[in-house]
């Protein structure tokens, strides 16, 4: 059993940023990581897209669903062991790639075929699994994955959630950050983080005001400052 269960949207760009915190503790700290799922659009299911999120947010997640499907598909012919390379290169290709455009197009593209052929290449797996994003005999397979990471927080959560050490361990969502710590900082996070949440009476912390994500898909550079953003119902508006 790995020591951390680390559910992610592959479309989310917060769920991205702690995965990359997470690979540099787990490097530090000898953790061997389980990458499972959590899909959006599933946990919005009974949302109505047109009234409650901005539009480019339905191909966005339902990318992100089409994305799955391919990890569900990996994990089930090369074991799972497999799904963090390709969850390392879906996340290159979606947000280390230069900026990305605003809009309903530009995140479906992200779902696409061609998209995932790339990223098996990437990760060096065979390209016809790439035909997976147009099964949804995976989805009832992601759906019990996304209630098990449910379960472990509650509701009105979204991704990543962290599971360390279970199934007795703690588990949370997020946290959310916005930009890389040092390797340094990366573990006295992580110890900061675990410890909150191993208080049995801890709920939340919380705060609304966030920094655009420093990753060259959002157009922000390591290490820029001055940029925020606005997010409210996940949509870019940009603050001087």
């Amino acid at each position: 059993m790995a020591e951390l269960n680390f559910y992610f949207d592959p479309v989310c760009p917060f769920a991205w940023m702690t995965s990359k915190w997470v690979r540099q503790v787990a490097r530090q700290r000898s953790y061997d990581v389980d990458w499972r799922f959590i899909s959006l659009r599933l946990l919005n299911a009974h949302v109505d897209y047109a009234t409650h999120f901005p539009p480019e947010y339905d191909a966005s997640h339902t990318a992100g669903l089409r994305l799955l499907r391919l990890a569900a598909a990996v994990r089930a012919k090369h074991g799972r062991e497999a799904v963090g390379p390709l969850y390392e290169a879906l996340g290159e290709q979606n947000f280390e790639s230069g900026l990305v455009e605003d809009t309903a197009s530009a995140r479906a593209a992200h779902g696409t075929r061609s998209a995932a052929s790339t990223a098996l290449s990437r990760a060096g797996l065979p390209a016809d699994l790439a035909d997976a994003v147009d099964d949804s005999q995976w989805d009832a397979e992601i759906q019990r994955e996304t209630d098990e990471a449910l379960s472990l927080t509650g509701k009105d959560v979204g991704t990543p959630i962290l599971h360390f050490r279970p199934p007795e361990g703690v588990a949370f969502f997020g946290p959310v950050i916005s930009r890389l710590p040092s390797d340094e900082e990366a573990v006295e996070l992580w110890d900061h983080v675990v410890g909150l949440a191993a208080f049995p009476g801890f709920a939340e912390l919380k705060r609304s005001l966030r920094e655009m994500p420093q990753l060259p898909s959002f157009g922000v550079e390591a290490g820029e400052t001055g940029k925020e953003q606005d997010w409210h119902g996940g949509s870019r508006r940009l603050k001087k």
